[in-house]
């Protein structure tokens, strides 16, 4: 056995020093292998060969190469793998196309620039010390009849004695480069086989055996990862080990997190003392995330996550957000649109290409820490910081476990693909809460909605001044009967808020509550949901010292009348969006004087009616703060 590289010790995987490790890992999915879901073009093209085939047809072959170098080069870099070290991830899963490391239609003929762009990956892996897992995503012919494997019809990799001797050879040309390579951490010979394989799975262990037996030709040193058939979930027939340095790896999708959906795999690592791995987990809530890691701590497997970047998406650490131009295509090519250029669909998808860059990525935290903390710790931590004076945003509750930061009514899916949505709103984080983007103009972008009795939402707040503190909270609601608890650091307060009926889940109000007195520190406010039916936008905590309204306050501009110049004077509670607004006796709309950013206190405005061209008359005005109104009052100008 090699010295310095992983490998397994009866039911463990040791690390060079002979010490149990749990590889706790990410998967580089939609990098080497696109898949459609991943860039939105599931409805038309799934496969990587039906993604290039669609780019190709708009704007050519050699254009095309040049996108998905640039695509390459974009979606995963050096500060990717930083990234991920720095996340606490120990490992990377690296799902690779064969097409990529030898011609399609060339056997024999090996691709530099394939191998190159491993080298590359490994060379990072290796300054940040962690283990890079070697993945067969695409197989020669596919290794089932779906566009994970890029099949495209017979022959497939079980039809073809052709394909199953150029997957033997791949591997043994990976294993002669990367055998002395220490934080290459093993060889995962095929991802997800599925296909009918009769009698017990044979064909499938003897090209298991096959590809080892051209491995150990010419690397001793390097685990073996083999997954069972049917996506990686049934191993009859592939026992016992064949090799004395394996592990089987198994993936898991859309199931409950109980000892019974493992209990076979438990059983194969007690009866033939070999190593289990989860090689592939993902696409679920944040609470289904943290209990499956939790499972499989719990029972000594380490876990490989999937994947870490998609587009428009909550569930991968990192996000992007598509271009404008990059969404026209996508409607063209569902038949929603019209044909664009050549030269404007090149643009559009270079752009996107370079946007996968994780600088232009959004970072998911609540997903990170689902993952690295959450199994192992009940606590709840800030999403933000939430301070008062201040608003906070209902999306922005605490981080933590399903039960601690948040309780909503579906929060996972456990009842296999296509079992339905843990979040019916589907934006800004993975948890069950229901997010939705908003129009509440005072807001963030975002709202909870679908609010049922007996959810409820945790938040640590800081307490800058203790005061006495109006709350206001915006809803909105088709109904009325909502009801909501606040609760401060585990005692009810007194007050309660009725939500009305504002005229529907689209037309928001503020409601006020209090005065409460809350005083300087932090402290856990707990938002609770005693009835339903209502939207929940935001907290807006409002010293009872800063004017009568307690949002805005405006008071008679001096000299009234004027001409042509009189001053007003304005506070506002809180820093935030000021809009000084002049209307006429009609109604009409006849000056904005300020729109932009402002420091919480009093403000003084000069209106002068020269400036505006303002005609003698009878006018009106307010101030708007982050959309919310303060009281009208009335001026008359006399030119």
């Amino acid at each position: 056995m090699g010295q310095g590289f992983l490998h397994s010790s009866g039911s463990k995987i040791i690390d060079p020093n002979g010490q149990e490790i749990l590889l706790r890992g990410i998967g580089l999915g939609g990098w080497l292998v696109p898949e459609g879901y991943m860039l939105h073009m599931e409805g038309f093209a799934n496969s990587p060969s039906e993604i290039r085939a669609k780019i190709a047809s708009l704007i050519g072959n050699a254009n095309a190469d040049q996108f998905f170098q640039l695509y390459r080069n974009n979606y995963v870099t050096r500060k990717d793998v930083d990234r991920i070290a720095h996340w606490g991830f120990n490992s990377i899963r690296l799902p690779m196309h064969y097409a990529l490391l030898t011609p399609k239609d060339q056997p024999d003929v090996y691709l530099e620039s394939g191998f190159a762009i491993i080298d590359s990956l490994l060379s990072w892996c290796e300054a940040d010390k962690i283990y890079l897992i070697l993945d067969l995503h695409c197989a020669p012919g596919g290794q089932n009849n779906g566009n994970i494997s890029d099949y495209s019809g017979y022959p497939s990799l079980w039809e073809s004695a052709l394909n199953q001797q150029r997957t033997v050879d791949l591997w043994r040309k990976l294993a002669e480069r990367y055998a002395s390579k220490k934080w290459i951490g093993g060889y995962d010979l095929l991802n997800e086989p599925a296909w009918n394989l009769p009698p017990n799975n044979q064909p499938l262990l003897s090209l298991y055996v096959r590809i080892t037996q051209a491995v150990r030709q010419v690397d001793q040193n390097h685990l073996i990862f083999a997954e069972g058939n049917w996506y990686a979930t049934d191993f009859s027939g592939l026992t016992p080990p064949w090799d004395i340095n394996m592990a089987y790896s198994f993936h898991k999708y859309w199931n409950p997190n109980n000892a019974l959906s493992i209990n076979t795999l438990l059983n194969i690592r007690a009866i033939y003392n070999a190593p289990l791995w989860l090689g592939e987990s993902g696409e679920n809530s944040n609470a289904w995330f943290t209990d499956c890691v939790e499972l499989m701590e719990k029972n000594n497997i380490g876990w490989a996550w999937w994947p870490h970047k998609k587009i428009a998406s909550t569930s991968s650490p990192l996000s992007v957000t598509p271009t404008p131009e990059y969404n026209n295509l996508l409607r063209y090519w569902n038949g929603q649109g019209t044909a664009p250029t050549p030269d404007a669909a090149q643009a559009a998808l270079n752009t996107m290409a370079m946007k996968l860059n994780i600088d232009s990525c959004a970072y998911h935290p609540d997903v990170i820490d689902a993952l690295i903390r959450q199994p192992f710790k009940t606590a709840t931590i800030s999403f933000v910081a939430n301070t008062i004076p201040g608003t906070i945003y209902a999306v922005n509750y605490d981080m933590g476990k399903y039960g601690y930061a948040y309780a909503d009514m579906d929060y996972q899916n456990t009842g296999g693909q296509g079992g339905g949505s843990w979040n019916l709103g589907g934006e800004y984080r993975n948890d069950g809460v229901d997010i939705e983007r908003s129009t509440d103009a005072g807001g963030n972008g975002f709202d909870v909605g679908w609010i049922s009795v007996g959810e409820f939402l945790n938040f640590t707040v800081t307490v800058k001044t203790s005061d006495a503190y109006f709350i206001d909270m915006r809803v909105a609601s088709s109904a009325s009967g909502g009801k909501i608890i606040l609760n401060w650091d585990g005692q009810d307060l007194k007050s309660v808020v009725n939500v009305p009926l504002t005229g529907g889940l689209n037309q928001w109000q503020s409601v006020r509550v209090g005065p409460e007195s809350l005083t300087v520190g932090v402290h856990y406010l707990a938002v609770i949901f005693a009835a339903g039916g209502f939207n929940l936008s935001s907290l807006r905590f409002t010293s009872t010292a800063v004017g009568p309204s307690g949002v805005v306050d405006v008071s008679q501009n001096y000299p009234n009348p004027f001409s042509p110049v009189t001053t007003v004077e304005y506070k506002i509670p809180h820093d935030g969006r000021v809009a000084f607004e002049v209307y006429d006796v009609l109604g009409r709309k006849v000056a904005v004087l300020e729109n932009g950013m402002e420091a919480g206190g009093k403000h003084l405005l000069k209106l002068d009616a020269r400036t505006l061209l303002l005609a003698s008359g009878v006018y009106f005005y307010r101030v708007t703060l982050d959309g919310a109104q303060s009281n009208t009052m009335k001026c008359v100008l006399i030119r």
